[in-house]
């Protein structure tokens, strides 16, 4: 979950160094499962990358070279629809992995990743992905097992996309940040999304998701500064219907 580099030339990525055996944010993926000897041989080839709030990592059909793990920030994985608006799929905070089913099927990648906040991401090379794959039955087992998790939640989004309201999408957006990435000392949404982040969240126009979030603000569900949420009444937003 982080990387060690000898010669780097990058222009608005910088170099980092830190060592895997050390590292947090590994106990929150399958790296948890390596050895201790294999986490060393993953500090000996990774590569600390930094990324500024909208850059991208790697956009759609390319084809990868490594998996990143976010060990600080925000990304948000994006799909770019054929009227050309990019519809968020996900986001990933700390300890999440990127591209890995992308570099086990050996498959150009069908989204692209891209930093919400400022973002610190280490990047482990293929190779040594596969060698631990193949050498550690319990990481190859738990990768699979988040490769299923993924599945299931993408089959679950089409679902509520078919049988949710647009307001019920929007306020399991809202409860799903809030659960996922906290709030601020002063109670918002430790993630600021825009209003069109939100939109192509629930797969709708903004224009609906800004009259939306006035009906929450009204319905006293939520309070609002500028582009800042703060969610008022939890369990009153989870059971909007």
């Amino acid at each position: 979950m982080i990387i060690v580099m000898f010669f780097l030339t990058l222009d608005v990525n910088k170099l980092g160094m830190s060592r895997c055996e050390q590292c947090i944010a590994r106990q929150l993926n399958s790296m948890k499962t390596l050895t201790k000897e294999e986490l060393k041989e993953v500090s000996k080839c990774k590569r600390t990358l930094f990324y500024k709030k909208g850059e991208i990592i790697f956009g759609e059909n390319e084809m990868l070279s490594g998996v990143y793990c976010v060990r600080e920030g925000i990304c948000k994985m994006t799909k770019l629809s054929p009227n050309g608006k990019d519809h968020t799929v996900k986001l990933l905070g700390r300890g999440k992995l990127i591209g890995q089913r992308s570099v086990i099927s050996e498959e150009r990648t069908h989204l692209s990743a891209v930093a919400l906040n400022d973002v610190e991401l280490c990047y482990v090379p293929k190779d040594q992905i596969l060698t631990n794959i193949k050498s550690n039955q319990e990481f190859s087992f738990n990768i699979l097992q988040n490769l299923a998790q993924d599945l299931r939640e993408a089959e679950g989004d089409l679902i509520n996309m078919a049988q949710q309201s647009v307001k019920q999408r929007l306020s399991e957006a809202l409860t799903y940040v809030s659960k996922t990435f906290g709030e601020t000392e002063d109670g918002y949404l430790n993630v600021n999304l825009s209003r069109e982040d939100y939109a192509s969240i629930v797969g709708t126009a903004t224009e609906s998701t800004i009259r939306i979030l006035s009906q929450f603000k009204k319905e006293g569900l939520i309070s609002t500064s500028g582009k800042r949420i703060k969610i008022e009444k939890f369990h009153e937003l989870e059971r909007v219907e």
